[in-house]
């Protein structure tokens, strides 16, 4: 048996894996904008490839209502499931390559160490398989892990936060070297790149490093900078600017960075800062979207900035303000599923 091995993004995919919310799930105040903004992202991804969504409605009414916004019919696969939430990203299977074909590595999903309820996003991944969704073989993985902690390249390397894979409410029984032997074992990579700052105020994942930043090939990392000395983000941001400089690619030279600008600050009925933010982009086999917040300046400023690190592929602005009402954008309500190689 071949190691296995996890693709970057920027790899060919089959499809995106959405899960759609509930009128009485979490998002229950913001449902009428959220479920637009669901409907916008879908028919966004369908330009360009499949979709597998999951639906506690009805999924002959969700895929007309889809192909009336103009999502092609032939590549919407639309299953029922029971559901706690949207975020696909870190309920959703983490595919590898394994002997020439695709394993859909089915971790523990703990709603980010007990914050949240999520007995029933952690079945997603067999009730989705249970009903073809997914052709190749699910596998159990007694670890707990969301695809938005970790971050790969085509090289072997995988990114990371300490303060999310090492908290003690996810896996306080193993040591970080244990962490890292595992990581190396089921995802193929062969070394781990730990970041220690980076937070983003009203973030509830523990630093995931979707929010902060993200490899655009084997050589460029764009991540969240802050310039404004006032704003409450700047020292924490500037040290993770510092540690992102000191890191090396494994032919020891240093990253290309892409400092991406701090949207200005979104607060909640309540005052809260939500944690928006741009490296939460999705990468597509034809285009990468990217979320903005509704400002023209630093929302087209992003994706100036991205634009040229993604040769081929058409880098793609979609308002995401409503999704950052429960404290996650694009990239955490996405999961791809990779081609497998020859597909």
């Amino acid at each position: 048996m071949t190691p296995s091995y996890l693709p970057p993004e920027w790899a060919p995919q089959t499809a995106i894996q959405l899960t759609w919310p509930r009128p009485d799930g979490d998002f229950a105040d913001w449902f009428v904008a959220v479920e637009d903004n669901f409907v916008r992202l879908a028919v966004a991804i369908s330009r360009f490839q499949d979709l597998i969504i999951g639906t506690s409605g009805d999924p002959l009414t969700l895929r007309q209502r889809l192909v009336a916004a103009g999502a092609p019919e032939q590549r919407l696969h639309i299953f029922p499931v029971r559901s706690n939430d949207v975020w696909a990203r870190d309920h959703g299977p983490i595919t590898v390559i394994r002997d020439g074909g695709l394993v859909h590595l089915d971790f523990q999903f703990n709603g980010w160490g007990g914050k949240f309820e999520a007995g029933l996003d952690n079945t997603l991944t067999r009730q989705l398989a249970a009903q073809g969704a997914f052709t190749a073989p699910v596998e159990p993985v007694d670890l707990i892990l969301e695809g938005g902690g970790i971050e790969v390249d085509s090289r072997g390397t995988l990114l990371t936060t300490r303060r999310c894979l090492l908290s003690t409410t996810r896996n306080p029984q193993l040591s970080p070297a244990q962490i890292e032997d595992l990581l190396k074992a089921k995802l193929g990579v062969n070394r781990v790149l730990w970041l220690s700052h980076g937070d983003l105020i009203g973030d509830d994942t523990d630093g995931h490093i979707d929010t902060i930043a993200r490899f655009c090939d084997d050589r460029t990392i764009a991540y969240q900078a802050c310039e404004d000395r006032a704003d409450a983000h700047y020292q924490d941001l500037k040290a993770l600017e510092a540690e992102l400089r000191a890191l090396r690619t494994p032919d020891g030279e240093p990253y290309v960075l892409v400092p991406l600008p701090l949207p200005p600050p979104i607060h909640d009925e309540d005052g809260q800062r939500l944690p928006a933010g741009y490296p939460n982009f999705l990468i597509l086999n034809g285009a990468v979207l990217v979320p903005t917040y509704g400002d023209a300046a630093t929302d087209a400023e992003a994706l100036r900035r991205l634009t040229p690190h993604f040769p081929g592929r058409e880098v793609i602005g979609l308002d995401c303000r409503a999704l950052i009402n429960q404290y996650g954008s694009l990239h955490c309500v996405t999961m791809q599923i990779p081609a497998a190689p020859g597909a």
